[in-house]
C-alpha cells in the first residue's frame, strides 16, 4: 500500500512537471511572432532563426519529454566521492532540447547531447558513470533513470529502470516490453525512447568510415541508421548538411514505410532513393529502367538451383573482376582521347602532338575525363583563333578551310556517353571475349532498345562518374539499406561521390535472398576500404518479434552456416507459432477464415498473408475480396504500404513488419533447401502472432519442428 502511494505521489509531481514545461513551451511559442516578409538580409536570417526555434518547439510540444537521469557530476579532479542523492541534478531527456523561458537553462536535453548519452548507455550498477563533453570526460553518479510516456500532455506511464540503492530486478526492460507490446500502423516509428546501448555506440559513432551493421530481423538497423543521420546533423552542425545525405533503400514501398522517421526526429531534407532510380537521374534518363518485377518474376517465381545462382548475370556484373574489365576499357578510352598525330590546318600552322599532350597531362591533370577532353577539343579551337589572328588572316575562304579541318579534326577526338561506351563491352569487334554469349546478346539487346537492367546499373553509374563526375556536391553520408542485395561494383560507384568515406551501411546476410545478385559474405564489401576506414557492429538482440516467432524462425536457418549469429529475442512471450494443413478445395476458405478470427478478436492492427509468388497472392487476394474482406494487394512498381490487411508475395515483404502473418502455403513445393532465407523473411515480419498453412507435404525446412 505504501508503495503504491510513494508511486502516486511520484506520478503526480511528474505530471506537475509535465504541465509546467508544457506552460514555459506554449509561452515560448506564443512570443515567437508572425513571419517576416521583408528584403532585409539581417532580419531574413534572424527570422530563420526563429523558424527553426519555433520547430523545436512544436516538436517539443506533442511529447516535451520521455526520459530523465539524476545526475551527479563529481567536482573536476576528483578520483572517487561518496554517492549524494541531494547532490543529483535531474536531466529530462526528449527530441528536442529546449532552454528553459528562452534562456540558458535548459528544460529538456536534445536526445542527442552528450549528457543525454547516459540515458542509453546507463545500464545499472553503483559503479561511477561518464559521458564525453566537448570539454572532456564527465565522471559522476546516477541515481535514478526514469522512463516516461507523455501522451496529449498527459502523464501516461511511468517507469524507474534504475533507483540507487534498490535492488535492481526485471523492472529495468519493463518499459521496452511495454513499447515492444504495441501494435503497429503503416509506418515506421522513431525508437529515441527505447534506444539501447548497442544501438547507441551505432548511432553516435565517428564519422569519417564506412560502418558495417550486420543486424538480424527486427533488430530495429534501419531505425538506429535514420538516428544516426540526425545524430552527426547535430554533433557536426555546420560542417555537415541535410541536402548532402541521401539513404539508399531497397523499393519505393520501404521508402513510403520509413518516411516518417526523420520528420518525427525534426530533420528534413535528406535524399530517400532507390539505388535504380538514382542511376537513371544520374545518366540523366539516357536510358529507361527494365521492369524490375521481371527480373524478380525470374528468379522468385519458380525454383532455382545453386548453380544457376552462382551463374547469375547479376552476380556476373556486380563483381571486382568485371569492374576492372570496365576500367580496363575506360583506361583505353582515355587513352587514345589525345590525337597522336599534329595538327595542321594550314600550311606553316602546326600544333605537335606533344603540346596537346602537355596541355591534357598537366593543365587539366584532375580533372574529370570528359571535362579533360572538352577542354582539350576548346584549348585546340582558341590555339587556331589565336594564330588567325596573331598572323592576321582576313582572307574568308582561307578562314573556312581552316575551321572545317578543325572541325574535322576534333570530331575525331573520341567522345562516349556512359551508355555508348558501356554497351561497346558487349557488342561488335571491341565486345569482352571473357564475356559469356547469352549475357553479352541480351545485354546489347537491351541497351540498344534504350532500357537497361538493374543488374547493368552499377557499372553505368559507375562509368558515368568517371567521364562526368557527380553533378551536385560530394555526399557527406550515405546509407545503404538491405545492403546485403548490394554488389561490391555498386558500393564502388557510391565511393566515387564522397571525398572522404562516410557510409552506414546495413543488413543482415541472413535475409539475403537476393543472391543472383548479391553478397555472401560481409567481406565481399568491407574490403572495398582500407581496414582503418571501416568499422563492423553486430546487432543479434530481435526486438520486433515474440520468443516463440524467432525460436521458431531461427530452426529454419538451423541447417545453414554462415559468419551470423541466429537472433536473439527480447523477454516478451507471445502466443505459440501455428501451423495447419490445408487441402486444395479448402486452403482458401482457410485463409479467410483465418483472417476473420484475426479481425473479430479486435487484438491486431495490421495484418498480412504473404504468398510465395505474385500469382498465389492475386488469387488469394481476389478470394477475399470475393468474401467481403477488405484487404490491399502489394506489387512490385507499389509506392505506398497503407496498413491494415495485406497481400504480399514473400519477396517484397522484407523491411515490413506486422503484427500478424499468415503463411499462405509451407508447402515441400513452395519452400525448397534452397529457400530457407525466403521463408525466414516471411516468418520475421510478424511482430505478436504466425501461422502457417501448408499444401501437401511439409516444407522440409520446418524439419522435426512441432507447431
Amino acid at each position: 500500500m505504501a508503495e503504491q502511494e510513494t508511486y502516486q505521489d511520484t506520478h503526480q509531481e511528474e505530471q506537475q512537471r509535465l504541465e509546467r514545461s508544457l506552460s514555459d513551451i506554449d509561452k515560448q511559442l506564443s512570443e515567437i511572432g508572425p513571419r517576416y516578409t521583408g528584403n532585409d538580409f539581417t532580419e531574413q536570417m534572424l527570422d530563420l532563426q526563429r523558424e527553426e526555434r519555433k520547430r523545436r518547439l512544436e516538436i517539443a510540444r506533442k511529447e516535451p519529454y520521455f526520459g530523465r537521469i539524476d545526475f551527479q557530476e563529481l567536482p573536476e579532479g576528483s578520483s572517487d566521492s561518496e554517492a549524494n542523492g541531494d547532490l543529483a541534478k535531474p536531466l529530462y531527456i526528449g527530441k528536442a532540447g529546449v532552454a528553459k523561458g528562452g534562456g540558458n537553462e535548459l528544460l529538456v536535453i536534445d536526445w542527442r547531447a552528450p549528457a543525454a548519452s547516459l540515458f542509453y548507455s546507463f545500464t545499472g550498477g553503483d559503479a561511477s558513470a561518464a559521458y564525453d563533453s566537448p570539454d572532456g570526460e564527465v565522471n559522476g553518479y546516477v541515481h535514478l533513470k526514469r522512463n516516461l510516456m507523455v501522451r496529449g500532455g498527459e502523464l501516461i506511464r511511468m517507469v524507474d529502470s534504475y533507483v540507487r540503492g534498490q535492488e535492481e530486478g526485471a523492472v529495468s526492460d519493463e518499459f521496452l516490453l511495454y513499447r515492444l507490446g504495441e501494435n503497429k500502423d503503416n509506418k515506421l516509428r522513431d525508437i529515441v525512447s527505447t534506444i539501447q546501448e548497442e544501438q547507441d555506440r551505432i548511432i553516435r559513432a565517428e564519422r569519417n568510415k564506412a560502418l558495417f551493421i550486420q543486424g538480424v530481423a527486427g533488430s530495429g538497423k534501419t531505425t538506429v541508421a535514420l538516428h544516426r543521420l540526425a545524430f552527426l546533423l547535430y554533433q557536426y552542425e555546420g560542417r555537415i548538411r541535410a541536402e548532402r545525405m541521401i539513404i539508399f533503400a531497397p523499393n519505393r514501398m520501404f521508402l513510403d514505410y520509413i518516411s516518417g522517421v526523420l520528420p518525427e526526429l525534426g530533420v528534413g531534407d535528406i535524399s530517400q532513393t532507390t539505388f535504380s532510380d538514382w542511376s537513371i537521374q544520374l545518366l540523366e534518363h539516357e536510358v529507361t529502367l527494365a521492369d524490375p518485377s521481371e527480373t524478380m518474376a525470374h528468379w522468385f517465381e519458380q525454383p532455382r538451383s545453386a548453380e544457376e545462382l552462382e551463374h547469375a548475370s547479376g552476380r556476373y556484373k556486380g563483381c571486382l573482376s568485371f569492374k576492372a574489365e570496365v576500367d580496363k576499357r575506360i583506361e583505353e578510352f582515355m587513352a587514345g582521347i589525345v590525337p597522336e598525330t599534329a595538327f595542321q590546318p594550314l600550311d606553316g600552322y602546326v600544333l605537335t602532338a606533344a603540346a596537346m599532350r602537355k596541355w591534357y597531362d598537366t593543365d587539366y591533370g584532375e580533372e574529370l575525363i570528359m571535362q579533360k577532353r572538352d577542354r582539350l577539343a576548346s584549348r585546340i579551337r582558341r590555339w587556331l583563333e589565336s594564330e588567325l589572328k596573331a598572323r592576321n588572316v582576313t582572307d574568308k575562304k582561307k578562314r573556312a578551310a581552316a575551321m572545317q579541318k578543325l572541325n574535322a579534326f576534333v570530331k575525331k577526338i573520341p567522345s562516349y556517353t556512359a551508355v555508348q561506351l558501356y554497351l561497346s563491352l558487349f557488342k561488335g569487334k571491341t565486345a569482352l571475349a571473357s564475356m559469356p554469349r547469352a549475357i553479352a546478346k541480351t545485354t546489347a539487346e537491351r541497351l540498344g532498345g534504350g532500357s537497361a537492367a538493374a543488374e547493368d546499373l552499377a557499372a553505368l553509374a559507375y562509368i558515368q562518374l568517371r567521364l562526368h563526375g557527380l553533378k551536385t556536391a560530394p555526399y557527406d553520408h550515405i546509407v545503404i539499406d538491405e545492403a546485403q542485395d548490394y554488389s561490391p561494383f555498386q558500393l564502388e560507384a557510391l565511393k566515387l561521390c564522397q571525398r572522404t568515406a562516410s557510409m552506414t551501411v546495413l543488413g543482415d546476410l541472413q535475409q539475403g535472398i537476393h543472391a543472383y545478385v548479391g553478397i555472401q559474405s560481409w567481406k565481399e564489401l568491407t574490403r572495398l576500404f582500407d581496414a582503418e576506414q571501416t568499422e563492423m557492429f553486430e546487432l543479434n538482440r530481435s526486438y520486433r518479434s515474440t520468443m516463440e516467432i524467432i525460436e521458431f524462425a531461427n530452426h529454419i536457418l538451423g541447417g545453414m552456416t554462415g559468419e551470423v549469429k541466429p537472433a536473439v529475442p527480447v523477454f516478451r512471450s507471445g502466443e505459440p507459432v501455428v501451423s495447419e494443413a490445408a487441402d486444395e478445395e479448402g486452403w482458401l476458405p482457410a485463409i479467410a477464415d483465418t483472417i476473420r478470427s484475426w479481425q473479430a478478436a479486435g487484438v491486431y492492427d495490421t495484418m498480412s498473408v504473404i504468398g510465395r509468388t505474385a500469382r498465389e497472392c492475386e488469387i488469394i487476394h481476389k478470394h477475399l475480396v470475393r468474401q467481403g474482406i477488405e484487404a490491399s494487394l502489394v506489387q512490385s512498381k507499389q509506392p505506398t504500404y497503407g496498413g491494415g490487411l495485406t497481400v504480399v508475395p514473400v519477396y517484397l515483404s522484407k523491411g515490413l513488419e506486422f503484427d500478424a502473418v499468415l503463411i499462405a502455403d509451407a508447402g515441400e513445393e513452395a519452400y525448397g533447401e534452397l529457400d530457407a532465407k525466403l521463408l525466414y523473411v516471411g516468418c520475421t515480419r510478424a511482430l505478436h502472432m504466425l501461422k502457417l498453412f501448408y499444401r501437401g507435404q511439409r516444407t522440409p525446412l520446418l524439419g522435426s519442428w512441432e507447431v
